[in-house]
């Protein structure tokens, strides 16, 4: 009867996936128009602006298109990694949940459900690592791809410019594309790299050792019961990079916390069987991999000058 309950849900998946293709769609029409509104000489990145007039340009459609192609091919490709792992160790789990998201980016990801317990810390650490390194393997060529394509262009930052931050592995391909951008001038990022860019911010989130997150799966692998204060410790650091980064931050800090104390079931992870049996040398060596896809990925202010003291001071 487990196996059928999914099946019976699959209108609903694809639903969600339609729903997620048409924002990813609505979010690249704004970026799009941005790119080739610079590529014309068009003065500043207003992206409400741009889209208006990109109606008029016959490339902005089919931009918009590749920037959801290539955003839906990565979330599918992290989602995949962890369902087809799951699939090979014979544990239930339902296709992919796709989440529309806000204008900006056209979507919040993509998670699937596990229906049955995980019974040995190896499954466990596979089935939380192995979707984000998928996803990071498709959204790095997606972002080295799109930097090929993009450019600088003149640019004089107003009030009410919006500034999205660099993960570390941006910062490294810009510099090889572009080395030190002149003073003056802006890095405009064709929709592609901003399809990149996304994927890395997923990648990231998911790796955060939190609960039932792909970082909460790999940290319980590796530390067994005490990845619970690994858990609290992070909570920690999300309200600091809330007050002084990026407030969504300190609205996770604080959701996961609600969920903590309300039900104990976010941060205590299911134990397993073989609680103490060593996970192999192997698995180490790629948690050491999942690590440094975390830190090329992490993107502490995802929207610069975004951070509580900024709100509550009036800069944003």
């Amino acid at each position: 009867m487990s196996d059928a309950r999914p099946a019976d849900r699959t209108w609903l998946h694809g639903l969600l996936f339609v729903l997620t293709v048409l924002t990813a769609c609505f979010a690249g029409l704004g970026w799009s128009a941005s790119y080739l509104a610079f590529g014309a000489g068009a003065p500043g990145t207003d992206i409400a602006a741009g889209a208006a007039g990109a109606l008029r340009d016959p490339r902005v459609f089919p931009l918009s298109a590749l920037y959801a192609a290539v955003l839906m091919a990565i979330l599918v490709g992290h989602e995949l990694g962890h369902y087809l792992t799951c699939r090979r160790y014979g544990i239930a789990a339902t296709l992919p949940y796709f989440l529309p998201g806000p204008p900006f980016i056209g979507t919040f990801g993509a998670f699937i459900r596990i229906k049955s317990r995980i019974h040995f810390r190896r499954q466990i650490f596979d089935v939380g690592a192995n979707g984000p390194l998928v996803g990071f393997a498709l959204a790095l060529p997606a972002l080295a791809a799109g930097l090929a394509f993009s450019r600088t262009a003149p640019f004089a930052p107003s009030a009410g410019t919006i500034t999205f931050g660099e993960p570390l592995a941006f910062r490294l391909l810009a510099s090889l594309f572009f080395g030190r951008v002149p003073e003056g001038e802006a890095l405009v990022l064709h929709p592609v790299g901003f399809a990149g860019w996304v994927g890395l911010l997923v990648t990231a989130i998911n790796l955060m050792p939190l609960g039932q997150l792909d970082g909460g799966h790999i940290a319980y692998a590796l530390l067994g019961p005490r990845a619970r204060y690994l858990s609290f410790a992070t909570i920690g650091v999300l309200a600091v990079l809330g007050v002084f980064f990026h407030v969504t931050w300190l609205l996770i800090a604080g959701l996961l916390l609600f969920f903590e104390f309300r039900s104990k079931l976010r941060l205590n992870h299911p134990p397993v069987v073989d609680e103490g049996a060593p996970l192999g040398w192997k698995r180490r060596v790629l948690s050491a991999v999942v690590a440094a896809v975390f830190v090329l990925s992490f993107i502490p202010d995802p929207i610069q000058g975004a951070g509580l003291i900024d709100i509550l001071s009036g800069k944003w």
